[in-house]
């Protein structure tokens, strides 16, 4: 593993190559010029293509901290920024006055430090260890609201956070964090944030580069059961699903068959193993028996085929 940050494209590639990534080119590109441009870079495509698993490997990778941010609704300063401990502020305040303390100001001052501050992921990036930035991960935005997502403007254009009792905080010239912005497009995100991003939108992957993530991820499955179940997700990917399978989704599929001893694919264990694949009832009913079947026949006359 490296501690320092790739000089080059293939370096990138081969960073993430290393930790159990398999990027692609344009992925590996943006990905060099997000970190040699110390700019966030944003992440949009579906679920499960794998936008989360590119910041925890670059954190191994690159021997960093992670520090992840997930999103949710209803999702505030408090609970991503910063809170005080009131509870501990109010001890010291009867204390104080226990002792005889009449300096209201004085009060202010000693209970509003650091001493009382709660850091929540945004503030723990932000004062990330000198020479060694985290990697910042804000994982899945389109969840929150248009309100937090201009708090964050401040974040990414500048690298600091302003707490009103005080003042800016900013972060270390040379520990400004590295961060990863993803999204699964439920939403659009608002310009203005985009822009302070470098952009990439992460697509499944064709067959070649799935069948070496399997390869690489479940080694213990057998090749030619690795093979035909990558071409059939891919089959099922370009039907009309509520939700296609993602790459997640076709590694867990591959560890389940690999657990029954499968050593390829049949109609039946297809029938009985779909909760693996497909999330949905409605996509597990629009593949019945004989769509699977379907399926699978041309799966296998595709493979031999010259």
């Amino acid at each position: 593993m490296a501690t320092s940050l790739p000089n080059s494209i293939d370096e990138t590639m081969q960073l993430l190559g290393d930790a159990g990534y398999l990027a692609d080119r344009p992925l590996a590109t943006v990905l060099y010029l997000a970190l040699k441009m110390q700019r966030p870079l944003f992440l949009e495509g579906e679920a499960g293509v794998g936008k989360t698993e590119i910041a925890k490997v670059l954190a191994m990778a690159l021997e960093r901290p992670l520090i992840r941010l997930q999103c949710y609704e209803g999702l505030d300063i408090s609970t991503a920024v910063y809170e005080w401990n009131y509870p501990a502020q109010m001890i010291a305040l009867r204390l104080a006055e226990a002792a005889g303390e009449k300096d209201r100001a004085g009060l202010e001052e000693g209970i509003y430090n650091s001493k009382y501050l709660i850091e929540r992921p945004v503030l723990q990036a932000i004062k990330g260890e000198s020479g060694k930035a985290p990697i910042f991960l804000i994982d899945e935005l389109d969840r929150t609201d248009a309100a937090f997502e201009a708090f964050l403007l401040e974040v990414l254009s500048d690298f600091q956070v302003t707490i009103p009792e005080l003042g800016t905080v900013r972060a270390a010239e040379d520990a400004k964090p590295i961060v990863i912005i993803t999204t699964n497009r439920t939403r659009e995100i608002h310009d203005a944030l985009k822009r302070r991003c470098l952009y990439h939108w992460v697509d499944y992957p064709d067959a070649q580069r799935e069948l070496q993530i399997v390869s690489l991820k479940v080694p213990n499955a057998n090749a030619r059961l690795s093979a035909e179940l990558v071409h059939y997700v891919q089959k099922l990917r370009g039907l009309d699903l509520f939700k296609v399978p993602g790459v997640a989704e076709t590694l867990d599929w591959a560890s389940a068959l690999t657990e029954l001893d499968k050593l390829a694919l049949d109609p039946e264990t297809i029938s009985d193993t779909l909760g693996v694949l497909l999330k949905y009832q409605d996509d597990i009913a629009k593949i019945g028996d004989g769509e699977a079947e379907r399926l699978l026949g041309e799966v296998r006359n595709e493979m031999e085929m010259p």
